[in-house]
């Protein structure tokens, strides 16, 4: 086969990958659109946000970190 045969087929395969992404996409802004899709997770609302680690604090609030991370500067580098 040319290359050039082997780039068109490429190139072929290539744009129907993103004519199907294209339909997909708009199928799914269509279905959010009538409210058939929620953005977000379908979990209960009273799912923790983080985990506590047995700590005792209120669920959602934000996980202790370890002493390693504690102790890293702010900023590294840079200006």
């Amino acid at each position: 086969m040319k290359a050039t045969t082997i780039v068109a087929v490429i190139l072929g395969i290539l744009v129907l990958i993103s004519v199907v992404q294209a339909f997909q996409l708009n199928s799914l802004k269509t279905k959010i659109k009538e409210g058939q899709l929620s953005v977000g997770s379908s979990s209960s609302k009273t799912t923790p946000l983080a985990s506590s680690g047995g700590s005792g604090k209120p669920a959602g609030s934000p996980a202790s970190l370890p002493s390693s991370v504690k102790d890293l500067p702010q900023m590294v580098g840079g200006c």
